[in-house]
């Protein structure tokens, strides 16, 4: 897309808007053109591009993790081999050292949760004007579209509907296992006993809502904040790269200063990405840990 033809406030608004599918308020069923048609779709429209290179990335991450088991030898190890059986010596150290339970499933979990994040926040690094652009010549080649209503974002974590659905799945296994292991005795329990206690049973039975008030908002944290500190931290870092994008087109002078911001910021958006991915699995290990302690 040819940042010449909009504004600065159009390329980032253009940049930040999903491929929205969903229903209409005159009933029909299409693709949103604009933001404003994306917003009169509703809760029930779906942000394809989000559900795309969400596949895509797990696809990626089932394909090579895949290849490595099969192609597994205790022969000379391929690099592939030597690369995935660092990632999981190095998730199963970090499941050892937080989950004191015994579950079978938590440590395939957080390879999940680590390597899909980290493959979906890798998307960030893709130059912003790349497949959105494409996106663009495929919808006018094919479906006569402008290129202008033709969105692509390519970081489902900027998504907060992706960082959110997977947090409340975490969130849902935290209260299976909760009620699983404790009991819904132990669990309502849990809700409504703690902190404050007392042997006389009229003050405690009116702690009972002050703790639950004080439990659930603790409770329901959990999932908020997993979702929200991937959301926030993604969603900046695609914002500052389509800032240093649009200094491209003020002149050589500043786009070179921006070529210099961009390779440092993409840099230092490694870490970024690493780090958001890694605590989204610690989190996950220690709130399923918290679901397995009895208190």
């Amino acid at each position: 897309m040819s940042s010449e033809a909009i504004t600065s406030a159009d390329y980032i608004k253009h940049h930040l808007t999903n491929w929205t599918y969903g229903q209409f308020p005159d009933g029909h069923w299409g693709t949103a053109h604009t933001a404003a048609d994306a917003k009169a779709m509703g809760f029930m429209a779906i942000h394809v591009d989000t559900m795309l290179w969400s596949l895509v990335t797990g696809l990626v991450f089932l394909f090579f993790f895949r290849k490595a088991a099969k192609l597994a030898t205790a022969d000379v190890p391929s690099g592939l081999q030597n690369f995935v059986e660092m990632m999981i010596e190095f998730v199963d150290t970090s499941v050892r050292g937080s989950f004191t339970a015994k579950n079978n499933m938590v440590a395939p979990l957080a390879l999940t949760v680590f390597v899909w994040i980290f493959l979906m926040n890798l998307m960030d690094l893709v130059p912003v004007d790349w497949l959105p652009t494409v996106a663009g010549q495929i919808g006018h080649a094919f479906f006569g579209m402008d290129p202008h209503h033709v969105y692509m974002k390519v970081v489902p974590s900027t998504d907060p509907n992706a960082t959110i659905g997977m947090a409340f799945s975490v969130f849902f296994l935290v209260l299976y296992y909760s009620i699983k292991i404790k009991g819904i005795g132990g669990f309502t329990g849990e809700l409504t006993l703690m902190p404050f206690q007392s042997k006389n049973k009229v003050v405690q039975a009116f702690f009972i809502p002050v703790n639950f008030l004080l439990e659930f908002v603790s409770l329901i944290a959990k999932p908020i904040s997993l979702a929200l500190r991937l959301f926030g931290n993604m969603y900046a870092g695609e914002m500052i790269f389509i800032l240093i994008a649009i200094m491209f087109s003020t002149g050589w002078v500043m786009g070179t200063l921006g070529g210099v911001l961009q390779l440092g910021w993409a840099i230092f958006h490694i870490l970024i990405i690493t780090l958001q991915a890694f605590i989204f699995m610690t989190l996950t290990i220690v709130y399923l840990d918290m679901a397995h302690s009895e208190h």
